[in-house]
C-alpha cells in the first residue's frame, strides 16, 4: 500500500489577504501541501497511464481526472477564459514584465533562463507592506506564483516558475475570468503522457 507520508506545507500567507485570495478562487488550493519523495507511487501511476486515452487502467476499471475532480480538490473555477498567450523568452522582457507589476525585477542569478526562482518571489513576498490595495495585490500576485511552481504547474525541482504567467495576471480583477482549473488538468495530463515515454527519465522534470 503506497501512503503519502513526505506532505510539506504549503507557503503561508498574511491573513490580511485572504479576501483578496478569495477574489482571484486561489485560496482553497493554499491550503494544500505539496508532496515530496513518492517516487515509488509516481511511478506506479505512470505504469498505468494511457496516454491514448488519458486515464489510469486498474486492475479495477479505468480511472479519469475530471475536471470536477479538480473544482473539488482545487477548488478552482472550470469556466471562463482560457489560460493562453504569448511565450517570450528574453530576459529583457521578463525584466520588464517583473518591474511593471512588482517594482522591481530578478538579476539573473534569479533566473534559469524564462523561469524564475521561488526563492526571488518568497523574498520579494516577505518585503511587501500591506498597507494599500496595490500592495495586497502585489503580495497576492507573488503567492499566486508560488503555488504554480509548487502546486499546479510545478517541475520536479519544485524552485522555479515560468514567467509567462505574469501577464496573466497584471488585471487583477480579471485573474478569477481564466480557465485555472482547466490549465492544471492539461497541465497533468502533458506531464504523464511525457513520462510513459521510453526515453523519459523523470516526470517533468526541469
Amino acid at each position: 500500500m503506497l501512503i503519502c507520508d513526505h506532505l510539506k506545507s504549503p507557503d503561508s500567507y498574511n491573513q490580511i489577504v485572504e479576501g483578496h485570495l478569495r477574489e482571484t478562487s486561489f485560496y482553497y488550493v493554499s491550503h494544500i501541501g505539496v508532496i515530496q519523495c513518492q517516487s515509488a507511487m509516481i511511478n506506479a501511476l505512470i505504469e498505468r497511464w494511457r496516454p491514448e486515452t488519458h486515464t489510469f487502467h486498474f486492475l479495477v476499471g479505468e480511472c479519469a481526472v475530471t475536471l470536477e475532480d479538480v473544482a473539488m480538490i482545487l477548488g478552482l473555477l472550470t469556466n471562463g477564459l482560457p489560460v493562453i498567450g504569448s511565450t517570450m523568452s528574453s530576459f529583457e522582457a521578463l525584466e520588464a514584465e517583473c518591474l511593471h507589476q512588482f517594482g522591481v525585477a530578478p538579476r539573473k542569478t534569479d533566473c534559469r533562463g524564462s523561469f524564475i526562482k521561488l526563492t526571488w518571489f518568497r523574498s520579494l513576498k516577505d518585503r511587501i507592506v500591506l498597507t494599500d490595495d496595490i500592495h495586497i495585490q502585489m503580495y497576492v500576485k507573488c503567492h499566486i506564483m508560488l503555488l504554480f511552481g509548487t502546486i499546479l504547474f510545478g517541475d520536479k525541482s519544485g524552485a522555479v516558475v515560468h514567467w509567462k504567467f505574469l501577464p496573466l495576471l497584471r488585471n487583477f480583477a480579471g485573474i478569477i475570468q481564466f480557465i485555472w482549473g482547466l490549465a492544471c488538468l492539461a497541465h497533468l495530463c502533458r506531464s504523464l503522457c511525457r513520462a510513459t515515454r521510453v526515453d523519459c527519465k523523470e516526470m517533468d522534470g526541469p
